[in-house]
C-alpha cells in the first residue's frame, strides 16, 4: 500500500511560545485505520486540524494524495472528510438538507442516490426529514460522519468519534468504521478509548506533548513491547516471598494469595519451569496458575509516563 497522507517535521507554536506540535512526521497508509492516542493536551486535534487547513502550521509539509496542502489546498482538502469532535449542527435543520448542503460546499454536483446510500449505511434514512434537533447524541454523531462523507473524500478524520456516548452505542459506531473501511476509506480516528484503538485499528500511533512516540502496526506493538504476567496462587497466602525465589523479582499480592511473575514473550527462555519448580521446592503448595497478556493500555500509559520522566 501507498502513503496518501504524508507529514514531515510538522510545527505549530503559538504566541507566547507554547509548541502544540514539535516536528510531527507520519505516514498514513491508503485504506488503513489508524488510532492516535494521546493525553489531553497532546497535540492530536492540532494535529488534525492542521492537515484539514483550519489551523495554519509554522512550518514542516503536509501532501494529501500527493497535493500539498499549502500550495494545492482546494485539491488536497476535497480529499478529505472531517467530524470534530464537538457536535456542531443546525438544529432546526433537517438531516437530508444537511447532508445536501455539506456535499454543495465542494462543489459536487447533487446525487441524491449517493447520499441516500450514505444515510442508508449510517441508519440515519428513516430521520432524513428529522430537524436535527429531535435526534439523540448517537444520531447528531452519525449526522456528522454523513456530512463528512457527502463530498466523497478518501480520508477520514474521526475526532474523539464516540467521547460521551454509551458503551452499546460505541459498538456500533466502530462497526460503522468497520463499513467504511470496506469501502475503500482511508481512516484516522484520534481517541482517549484504548479499547477502541484494540477493537478497529490496524495501526497505533502514541503522541504526546506535540510529538509522535511511535506508529506501529497493533499486533506487532503488543508483540514487541507487550509483557505477560504469570499469576501463580497459593493455596495458603504469605507474608513475605521466600529468600530461595528472590532472583525472579516477583511481586506479591496485596493479600499474600498469590505470587506475580513478569516475563517477557520474546525471550529465549521464560524461566518459567525453573520458578515453579523453586515454588515447589520453597514449600509453597500451588492452587491455580493464571497468565495475563499486556493490554495496549499498559504499553501506552508506559510509553506516556517514560516521555513526561
Amino acid at each position: 500500500m501507498s502513503a496518501i497522507l504524508s507529514i514531515r517535521d510538522l510545527r505549530k507554536s503559538y504566541e507566547g511560545g507554547f509548541e502544540a506540535l514539535k516536528g510531527a512526521s507520519l505516514d498514513i497508509e491508503e485504506g488503513e485505520i489508524l488510532a492516535l492516542l494521546g493525553p489531553n493536551g497532546a497535540g492530536k486535534t492540532t494535529l488534525i486540524s492542521t492537515v484539514c487547513g483550519i489551523t495554519t502550521p509554522t512550518s514542516g509539509s503536509v501532501t494529501v494524495g500527493g497535493h500539498d496542502i499549502s500550495q494545492d489546498f482546494r485539491a488536497a482538502r476535497r480529499l478529505i472528510g472531517l467530524v470534530p469532535q464537538e457536535i456542531n449542527l443546525e438544529p432546526f435543520e433537517t438531516v437530508w438538507n444537511s447532508v445536501r448542503f455539506s456535499r454543495g460546499l465542494f462543489g459536487k454536483p447533487r446525487n441524491d442516490a449517493l447520499l441516500e446510500e450514505i444515510l442508508k449505511k449510517l441508519s440515519l434514512w428513516d430521520k432524513r426529514k428529522s430537524q436535527i434537533k429531535e435526534l439523540s447524541g448517537g444520531m447528531k454523531r452519525r449526522v456528522l460522519i454523513a456530512k463528512a462523507l457527502s463530498h466523497e473524500p478518501r480520508i477520514l478524520f474521526l475526532d474523539e468519534p464516540t467521547a460521551g456516548v454509551d458503551v452499546e452505542l460505541r459498538k456500533d459506531m466502530w462497526e460503522v468504521v468497520r463499513e467504511l473501511k470496506a469501502d475503500g476509506v482511508t481512516i484516522i480516528l484520534t481517541t482517549h478509548y484504548i479499547e477502541e484503538a484494540e477493537a478497529i485499528a490496524d495501526r497505533v500511533g502514541v503522541i504526546t506533548k506535540g510529538q509522535i512516540l511511535l506508529v506501529e502496526d497493533k499486533a506487532t506493538l503488543m508483540a514487541q513491547m507487550g509483557q505477560k504476567q504469570l499469576e501463580v496462587q497459593l493455596s495458603a497466602p504469605i507474608t513475605a516471598i521466600p529468600e530461595a525465589l528472590s532472583s525472579y523479582g516477583l511481586e506479591l499480592s496485596a493479600d499474600g494469595a498469590a505470587l506475580i511473575y513478569t516475563y517477557d514473550t520474546r525471550a529465549e527462555r521464560t524461566g518459567i519451569t525453573s520458578l515453579l519448580n523453586e515454588v515447589a521446592s520453597a514449600g509453597l503448595v500451588l492452587a491455580d496458575v493464571v497468565t495475563r497478556q499486556s493490554s495496549l493500555e499498559d504499553i501506552f500509559v508506559g510509553l506516556v509516563a517514560g516521555e513526561q520522566s
